[in-house]
């Protein structure tokens, strides 16, 4: 509500510098849309997923003298499909640059 608000209430003063690039202050040449292979998002994916499970782990880590026999095989299940997904993403070739 207080967005749209604003859109109706809010001062409106064109200037050219507000249609400025701002990230870099270098105008574009050409095209600026590339795509990128696939392999760079499954690449990306796989490190994201692997970050999460370092994420995860920490935390196990620090409380590792206080978990329960069924703790510990959760854990080691946990890194065992893991590690199973990880072999299928090499079989499959996820992990080849070229």
């Amino acid at each position: 509500m207080p967005v749209i608000l604003n859109h109706f209430l809010g001062p409106r003063k064109p200037n050219p510098l507000k249609q400025s690039t701002y990230e870099c202050g270098i105008e574009t040449v050409g095209d600026t849309w590339i795509q990128f292979k696939v392999q760079y998002y499954i690449f990306a994916l796989i490190f994201v997923v692997f970050d999460v499970e370092a994420v995860f782990l920490f935390p196990i880590a620090a409380a590792y003298d206080q978990l329960t026999l069924f703790a510990v095989f959760e854990v080691v299940l946990f890194v065992v499909i893991l590690a199973v997904g990880l072999a299928y993403a090499w079989r499959k070739g996820a992990l080849e640059w070229f």
